[in-house]
């Protein structure tokens, strides 16, 4: 991960806002653009360069910061914020920027003693801003993510473990183990199994209800490696196919593949969504397809940018998305596909690589 290459580049941004500094505070950010992986840091990252920057943590984190931020004056004390910002304007920082979206109330009136009221300006979502485009590092870590779950999901379909009489609970910690197996640290999110009438609800929780014979099966389930989470939902079925069944799989395949077809860097993200949903509604389900077409995923499971029907942007090469269409009948059962896919001038790069063709697990 090139650290250096993205503090430099959260310098041009804090220069077109003409700020002198920010003061990082959210730890996937401070992950983003030094390494460190603690529960506990602060950066303070200045527009002069990063000899003028300040890492800290507290004394549990001593050794460990010396490993992943050797780049960075290391300053170890336990209230981090108020001890850089008051750093920062002994130094003569008139302009310091700190992270509003997630600095509390409380937090702020602490700073505000420190650097009093006319040095903080707000500075929402700079980093984030960054991390909407995945570098090569991060592509490959995506990669690995999802080739983990794939791997798990093929290992769960080999060896009999979607069969009926296994509960939802004991498909999804099946699911998840082997995802470790396959090299993830954990799974980047709650694992979804969804049988029968469950799968009509977007979120389900496993619970202890049995698979059956004829039932619908959804799995949203994703890994995590290094930091990064993969997203995929596939949707199966367990023995015959009931026409219903096929009727709407059909149908939200066929969005799914319009919404990968808009998919393209320039995109207006309403209008990706709207290829989806739009399949969807002219097949009379509308009214059934209740959650967006896609988000961002990174080093967070949802992150920025949003596939909405509100969305307001555009797409941009190295965006990494979901693209998931939906249909759920509630009392039945529900369809949903997703893969995670890396924005390009081109074709998309797809990184969930399993079948979308319905499959049937005999029963």
């Amino acid at each position: 991960m090139s650290y250096p290459r993205r503090r430099e580049a959260l310098r041009e941004l804090l220069g077109a806002r003409e700020l002198d500094a920010l003061l990082v505070t959210d730890l996937l950010n401070l992950r983003y653009l030094t390494g460190f992986t603690g529960s506990n840091g602060v950066l303070l990252v200045h527009t002069e360069g990063d000899e003028a920057s300040v890492f800290c943590t507290d004394g549990r984190y001593r050794t460990q910061a010396q490993q992943q931020v050797p780049d960075l004056r290391r300053l170890i004390e336990r209230s981090g914020p108020l001890q850089l910002a008051k750093q920062a304007t002994e130094v003569g920082i008139k302009r310091l920027g700190f992270e509003s979206h997630v600095v509390t109330v409380d937090q702020h009136a602490a700073l505000v003693k420190v650097t009093g009221t006319d040095v903080l300006v707000t500075a929402s979502r700079l980093v984030e801003t960054l991390r909407m485009i995945k570098d090569e590092a991060e592509i490959a870590a995506l990669r690995a993510a999802c080739a983990a779950a794939d791997t798990a999901l093929a290992g769960l379909l080999a060896e009999d473990g979607l069969r009926p009489g296994r509960t939802e609970r004991e498909v999804a910690r099946d699911l998840e183990a082997r995802m470790v197996a396959a090299g993830a640290t954990g799974p980047s999110f709650e694992t979804i199994v969804a049988s029968g009438a469950n799968s009509a609800i977007p979120h389900h929780r496993p619970t202890d209800a049995s698979l059956r014979a004829g039932d619908l099966l959804k799995l949203d389930f994703g890994a995590l490696v290094e930091g990064y989470h993969s997203d995929m939902t596939r949707t199966l079925v367990l023995g015959a196919v009931a026409g219903w069944q096929r009727e709407i799989y059909d149908l939200v395949a066929a969005a799914q593949a319009a919404g990968r077809g808009a998919l393209r860097a320039g995109a207006q993200l309403r209008d990706v969504d709207a290829a989806a949903r739009d399949v969807i509604t002219q097949a009379g389900y509308g009214e059934e397809f209740v959650h967006s077409l896609g988000h961002g995923v990174g080093l967070q499971i949802h992150e920025a940018p949003a596939l909405s029907q509100f969305g307001v942007g555009i797409l941009a090469s190295g965006m990494t998305v979901t693209v998931e269409p939906g249909v759920y009948l509630a009392g039945r059962g529900g369809v949903r596909i997703e893969d995670t896919l890396v924005v390009s001038d081109g074709e998309p790069e797809l990184l969930t690589l399993t079948t979308k063709d319905l499959v049937v697990v005999p029963c």
